[in-house]
């Protein structure tokens, strides 16, 4: 059968899987993981191998893939909005070098904020490269598109930035697969002249690629993401992505019959926009994110007719729905139905049995024995212990944060300044912050909860556990004495909190692996073990 039920997020996957790509490189990211883990799993639909295997953080990624396709092969890089930050200096530069063979990137932003500490829009960093992007605005739209990118991304010898957002990346709908294509050949690219960026020739790729933006203007006006749904009356609605769908729902429920123009790949089709601004009043800008496009509408059309996030006509944060849409367009929801509150609203907690609880109960132990206490984290599943019961944890910023604040806390005299960050986001990238405090001797304990996985994202492999992060701490250059093993067990209760008061005193640098595995990712492998025959 052609035809699947999948995810947005699977969409990509398959549609990539069906371009013939050589390579996926990704570090878990919610809401991307999705499209990395489908590649993993789906060995079936490979006439030649493929390589799945997660990176260490998103810019070894980028950089892996960008030399992938500079081999010639077919390259798709995946990451959420805010790995986007850690690629940015590969993607950026990586506009002004090209590609050889052809290289996505897919980057799921989550508006709403709920996996993700902002709701920023990639949109703005293609805008920023001056690359093509592309915003499909359905499951069957991220299969098909996914698959032209890698075309379009062959033809123009440039990266193509796709986005999502989390609500069309884990939804379902079915998708029609076509004939998968073969991988291209070994076909390595010898340019010194584009990829070695010493200023003449970055100077010249630079200007080659201003010198390609009207070229992909012209694509947009040609491409089926863009397309005019004629109607009537005076006002007309751009919109771009998903919100394409809010405002569909609007139209039909309403029978509404006003123009409508969908826009799914940018630079902007300014032609095809001039004409609907010419031939409507006002005009209403649909984007799910942030306001990139009514901003730059406003400079082309001024301010008189265009309403969207920056007027309030909709909300300015948060995702959009079509009743946010509809209010926007003057049509007020009437409430049918109140549901009444019967389940209370109960925030999320660490796993019962889960490691880091009893990490967290030796910890506390021995900050509350200090009138000043201080414990600054990471993104993991560990960061809920900012919550009750523990209430341990004081900072979590960005990912490798954790050591790199404790560290400038220290310098600043605050004592003790102690760091929790998981093995993953420690090889992602907590080991530069580590050696930052190690040059300048700093008085930083670094706790590195070991759960042996990526677990916040459903439980990838790690870039490094047990033994490895010992090696890697030890070459980084910590102490032997002062690099120490607990295991979070309440029947270590006692020698765990010993141990961290130890090294918590020390005025310099000790770091501390709580190794135990993560409670989900032992339940599975006992899971699939018995279920052997």
């Amino acid at each position: 059968m052609n035809k699947q039920l999948l995810l947005g997020a699977e969409a990509i996957a398959l549609g990539a899987l069906d371009a013939g790509i050589s390579g996926v490189y990704a570090y878990p990211g919610t809401p991307s993981t999705e499209i990395t883990e489908y590649i993993q799993k789906n060995k079936a639909r490979r006439a030649q191998p493929v390589r799945s295997t997660w990176a260490a953080n998103e810019k070894t990624a980028y950089e892996a893939a960008l030399g992938m396709s500079y081999a010639g092969k077919r390259a798709l890089v995946c990451m959420k909005h805010v790995g986007l930050n850690v690629a940015a200096d590969a993607f950026i530069n990586s506009a002004i070098t090209g590609v050889n063979g052809g290289l996505v990137v897919a980057v799921a932003d989550d508006p709403s904020m709920h996996s993700s500490q902002n709701e920023q829009d990639s949109r703005v960093y293609g805008k920023f490269a001056m690359v093509p992007v592309v915003e499909p605005a359905s499951q069957q739209e991220l299969y098909d598109t996914t698959r032209d990118a890698f075309d379009l991304s062959e033809s123009l010898q440039l990266p193509v930035l796709l986005r999502l957002t989390t609500r069309l990346a884990h939804s379902r709908a079915g998708v029609e697969a076509k004939a998968p294509r073969e991988q291209n050949p070994l076909n390595a690219l010898y340019a010194p002249e584009r990829f070695v960026l010493m200023p003449h020739n970055a100077r010249r790729q630079y200007n080659h690629l201003l010198g390609m933006q009207d070229r992909l203007e012209v694509l947009s006006e040609h491409s089926p993401l863009n397309r005019l749904i004629p109607g009537t009356g005076t006002t007309g609605v751009l919109a771009f992505g998903i919100a394409f769908n809010y405002v569909m729902e609007v139209r039909e429920a309403h029978g509404l019959s006003f123009p409508l123009f969908k826009i799914g790949q940018y630079p902007l089709p300014r032609k095809q926009i001039e004409d609907l601004f010419q031939s409507c009043e006002t005009i209403l800008v649909a984007e799910e994110g942030y306001p990139v496009y009514e901003e730059l509408l406003r400079g082309y059309f001024g301010n008189k007719n265009i309403h969207g996030r920056l007027d309030g006509a909709l909300p300015r944060a948060g995702e959009l729905n079509s009743d946010s849409v509809a209010r926007a367009l003057g049509i007020e929801k009437k409430e049918l139905l109140t549901v009444p509150e019967i389940v209370v609203n109960r925030p999320p907690e660490l796993c019962k049995g889960c490691g880091h609880r009893d990490m967290f109960e030796a910890l506390n132990t021995v900050m509350h024995s200090f009138s000043e206490h201080h414990v600054f984290s990471d993104i993991g599943c560990y960061t809920l212990g900012a919550l009750p019961p523990f209430n341990a944890i004081h900072t979590c910023v960005d990912m490798g944060a954790s050591i790199t604040m404790a560290k400038g806390a220290a310098d600043a005299g605050l004592r003790p300044a102690v760091a929790v960050i998981g093995d993953s986001t420690f090889t992602h990238s907590g080991m530069t912050g580590l050696l930052d405090a190690l040059n300048d001797r700093s008085a930083v304990t670094v706790i590195i909860a070991d759960n042996d996985t990526t677990a916040m994202t459903g439980g990838q492999n790690s870039s490094a556990n047990g033994s490895r992060l010992l090696a890697i701490c030890r070459g980084l250059g910590v102490e032997e004495q002062h690099l120490r093993t607990i295991i979070p067990l309440k029947s270590h209760l006692e020698e765990n909190i010993a141990v961290l008061r130890e090294e918590i005193a020390w005025e310099g640098v000790s770091v501390v692996i709580a190794e135990r595995e993560c409670i989900e990712t032992a339940a599975r492998k006992k899971r699939q073990k018995v279920a052997k025959p």
